[in-house]
């Protein structure tokens, strides 16, 4: 590589990038730091400062993984295909997609001829191999376009030597490139085009004028192969003598074994292979996953307490008040005070907890979605006794993640599994598992005291109080993982994730914000938007006491106090779509509510019916209650790379803060939660889908994007739970409002999984 330099400041367009010694084409970007533009705007409140203003969590996560944005490469092959190892984990949200097309954009080759893969686990990305926070299109938009036009570039003067053109009359369209008349395959000049030595050189990305993919609907790359069962995840991968492994857990929540009685009688049940004690519980290995849950139930396992031993949801949130800050003296101006309970939620993606693992006494392969695959690697190293660079992990993609796939506990299973037997396994967890014993978002509770006098808000003050957040994972590289995991680095880590990821949108004068977390013993994590559902629902529904204080209209008061442009447009934009205070039935009413976050807007209304007739349907082991019959949604995150693909994202944040206000939630009994599949955990169903939903994409406002992994979700709960407040005269305080409605059987936790259902068929019928 060529010697240390220091970087010259850089336009929008133009960077410099690498063409790296390779036999055919390879690409990568080299950065430098640019400052956030700010979209803030004068209104008629008092002011109140953020410090996300001038840099938040995604900001400080992208400016972390600049160093290392070199090491991503774009590479051109002979037979015309553009490949690219994306550092980041596929888990449904479209991240391979949006890269092919940044790629096709800049290089100029049609979309389906853009290959995105996902690297293995990379130590020497640092901070680049972290998925969360929304920072995916973020942190590497600029460097894969820039990686792209190093090649572009490059093949431009491979054509111009073949053609015996000069350079500036070629194009490179459709994946070749042409001066009109002559054109040359991309495929024909990788080779030409690429170096022995690792050159420096300077690239001009194209303008938005240019344009013809990025901004563009386009259908997901891997949509054909996930409709048609040909999309590969952990599970299919087809690891020679790896055969289905299980885990039979404790009754309570982290219980470890004390002993086993039948150890022999199991491991000679038809199919099993082996049986043995590993640190979550006793592991089972058999040629299918049904012999392997028969042989789970068959065994008879004493157990240690767990670390939740005896407690339920009031234990908890006891515990939560005790810890609870002092809100101060009582103000001497009118106020609005509030205290909201947030319960237990699931953290359980759509598919379940898996893992591949091949251990050899020198060294281990692992396969998993994974989205902190640094950490991974190195954790089960230390568990194994191996070098890291003896261990191999590879990213799959995955069915879903909300946060769930930042940890590993699955592969680090696996892994021992694989040592104690000596052959390769294919662990997954049972859905019991995973409600039971896997990762949860905390219970908390939130308190707020707003004061104001002569139409003005003088102060919002918020205390947010849960059960702690596990952030081991640290930003995805073994030293602040190892910091996170430390006692006072747990807090410190918390209170900076916290601090950078909330923030007050409108100006409310003093506005203040505090986090205290409790360690209760739970197995917990960084659920989709962390902890914005919970702030967000909160803070909107004071806002919506304050202007029934100030008697005002709910969406005139938040327009008039919100500070930001983009923030008011698209809250605008709900309430035209919308509808905004159009006349309706008695017990149904709308809701609006707002959340910016990582440079993105949202802004959300819905309809919610809150009739008998609604509230009162039944449906075979359901939670019914309350039901969203509309929903509007618009989103301003900059600049749209792909705009079915951010579609897709609000319409699943949709149904996550449907869920979170009104169903799903987790009930903790004698130390054990009671949910035991996604059949008695009430996630937004059928019957609690909106028929009428509208997503308003906006214009795109920036010449870079924000986040949308995560941003719809808080504002679609605090719409529900200010619509669920002006439909029934009450607001809502408890979360989910149905959390009390236990409308199923529990199953036992001994033996911990159900037996495979026999009657499907009749349920069908």
């Amino acid at each position: 590589m060529p010697e240390p330099h220091r970087a010259a400041p850089l336009s929008r367009r133009h960077f410099v990038g690498y063409v790296v010694a390779a036999p055919t084409l390879v690409a990568a970007a080299e950065l430098g730091l640019t400052a956030p533009a700010s979209g803030r705007v004068a209104t008629a409140g008092l002011p109140s400062p953020e410090i996300t203003e001038i840099a938040d969590l995604n900001d400080l996560m992208t400016v972390a993984a600049l160093p290392t944005s070199q090491l991503i490469t774009v590479e051109v092959h002979v037979d015309g295909t553009v490949s690219f190892a994306l550092p980041r984990a596929e888990v449904g949200q479209g991240i391979t997609t949006s890269s092919a097309m940044l790629i096709a954009e800049e290089l100029g080759v049609p979309l389906d001829r853009v290959r995105v893969g996902l690297a293995d686990a990379r130590p020497e990305l640092l901070f680049n191999q972290l998925t969360g926070a929304s920072n995916t299109t973020i942190a590497t938009y600029t460097p894969i376009r820039v990686a792209a036009a190093v090649a572009r570039t490059r093949l431009l003067r491979a054509g111009a030597q073949e053609l015996g053109v000069d350079v500036g009359r070629l194009r490179l369209v459709d994946g070749a490139v042409t001066d009109g008349l002559a054109r040359v395959d991309i495929g024909a000049l990788a080779e030409r085009a690429a170096t022995l030595d690792t050159v420096r050189v300077a690239v001009t990305l194209k303008d938005e004028d240019e344009f013809t993919v990025i901004g563009t609907p386009r259908t997901r790359v891997d949509a054909l192969a996930a409709v048609t069962g040909r999309k590969q995840f952990a599970m299919d991968l087809q690891v020679p003598d790896a055969w289905p492994t299980m885990i039979c857990r404790a009754p309570t929540i982290n219980g470890k074994v004390a002993g086993v009685g039948n150890l022999a009688r199991v491991r000679a049940m038809p199919g099993v292979s082996d049986v043995g004690v590993v640190s979550t519980g006793v592991a089972v290995r058999a040629r299918t996953f049904g012999q392997c849950i028969d042989a789970v139930r068959a065994l008879e396992v004493s157990w240690k307490p767990g670390t939740a031993e005896g407690k339920s949801d009031d234990d908890v949130l006891r515990e939560l008040r005790r810890a609870e800050a002092p809100m101060g003296l009582r103000p001497l101006v009118p106020s609005v005070e509030a205290t909201f309970t947030f319960r237990f939620r699931s953290n359980s993606a759509l598919e379940t907890n898996c893992a591949v693992a091949d251990v050899r006494p020198d060294r281990a392969e692992i396969w998993s979605s994974l989205k902190s695959p640094i950490v991974a690697k190195k954790a089960i190293a230390a568990r194994l006794g191996l070098a890291p660079s003896a261990v191999t992990v590879h990213v799959t993609e995955g069915g879903g993640s909300f946060g769930r796939k930042l940890f590993f506990d699955a592969a680090l299973e696996a892994a021992e599994a694989s040592r104690l037997f000596r052959k390769p396994v294919k662990l997954m967890w049972h859905r019991a598992d995973d409600s039971r014993q896997g990762r949860t978002h905390p219970m908390a509770t939130s308190r707020v005291r707003a004061t104001h006098l002569a139409g003005k808000v003088l102060s919002f003050r918020q205390l947010h109080t849960s059960v702690s957040t596990d952030l081991g994972h640290g930003l995805g590289e073994v030293i602040t993982a190892l910091a996170a995991s430390l006692p006072v680095g747990d807090v410190a880590f918390s209170q900076t994730f916290f601090q950078l990821s909330q923030n007050m949108p409108y100006n409310f004068g003093a506005s203040t914000r505090q986090l205290r977390e409790t360690d209760d013993g739970f197995n917990t994590g960084s659920m989709r938007n962390v902890y914005s559902p919970d702030m967000v629902c909160a803070r909107e529904l004071v806002v919506d006491q304050l202007a029934r204080k100030l008697g005002q209209d709910p969406y005139r008061f938040r327009r008039s106090f919100l500070r930001d442009a983009r923030a008011r447009a698209v809250l605008d934009k709900v309430a035209e779509v919308g509808g905004w205070g159009r006349s309706l039935p008695p017990g149904v009413a709308q809701g609006i509510s707002f959340h910016g976050e990582y440079h993105s807007m949202n802004a959300v209304l819905v309809e919610l019916d809150t009739r008998p007739e609604t509230t009162g349907r039944r449906i075979r082991d359901a939670v019914t209650g309350p039901r969203v019959t509309r929903a509007v949604v618009a989103v301003d995150v900059g600049r749209v790379v792909n705009p079915k693909g951010l579609e897709a994202q609000m319409l699943g944040c949709l149904m996550d803060g449907i869920a979170l206000t009104l169903t799903s939630s987790l009930h903790l009994r004698d130390g054990h939660f009671l949910e035991a599949s996604w059949d008695n955990y009430f996630y937004t169903r059928q019957w609690n889908t909106p028929p009428d939903i509208q997503v308003v994409v906006m214009p795109s406002t920036r010449d870079k994007p924000g986040g949308a992994g995560e941003l719809g979700v808080a504002a679609s709960a605090a719409a529900v739970a200010c619509a669920y407040g002006r439909a029934t005269g009450t607001m809502p305080t408890d979360f989910p409002i149905n959390h009390q409605t236990l409308s199923f059987e529990p199953k036992p936790t001994v033996p911990p999984v159900p037996a495979s259902p026999t009657d499907g068929l009749t349920w069908a019928q």
